[in-house]
């Protein structure tokens, strides 16, 4: 079997936790709501940073956020934002939780209007706009959202092919998903 060239040159601790991501979770597509505003966030809270310190505090995340249940970070006041700014186990940054809880608010909005964030994203996806169109709807959209954490995003969940080389046995199985759905 022949990885990405990326996950050849991880050793030790890193390569399982980037192996456990890219087997299991990067690249594949996603239906579930609270699973996609996750990992729009982590990838806004990985923006400046290493990925392997999201991979790393990805279980702290979830537990701070409520495991990313998009009804209850939109209801966050206050409280949960002074919680939040003291949780050790995340990454302490204002805007990064500030954008948390106001796109979770967004994406109540955007289900009122398409059902699911997931109908959202797929009803863009059908128009194929360009990774420029992309980062400008997002950006229009939600916060904290520039070119790199909309290409990330977008290619962690399956809306663009760069997730993996042809070669990966990772790359076949996201093939095989999609072509079954």
């Amino acid at each position: 079997m022949t990885y990405c060239d990326y996950i050849t040159t991880i050793t030790g601790e890193q390569l399982s936790l980037h192996k456990e991501y890219h087997d299991n979770h990067y690249g594949f597509p996603i239906e579930n709501d609270d699973e996609l505003f996750e990992r729009l966030m982590f990838e806004i809270n990985q923006a400046g940073l290493n990925w392997i310190l999201i991979l790393k505090k990805q279980h702290d995340f979830r537990k701070a956020f409520d495991n990313y249940k998009i009804g209850k970070v939109a209801g966050y006041g206050e409280k949960e934002l002074l919680r939040l700014l003291n949780d050790k186990g995340i990454i302490r940054n204002r805007l990064k939780i500030n954008a948390a809880i106001e796109n979770a608010k967004i994406i109540l909005k955007i289900r009122k209007e398409y059902g699911t964030f997931r109908k959202w994203l797929d009803n863009h996806a059908v128009e194929n706009l360009s990774l420029e169109e992309w980062t400008k709807l997002f950006k229009k959209t939600f916060k904290f959202t520039g070119g790199e954490i909309v290409k990330e995003f977008l290619i962690s969940t399956g809306y663009l092919p760069e997730a993996h080389s042809p070669q990966c046995p990772v790359y076949e199985r996201i093939k095989l998903l999609k072509q079954n759905k």
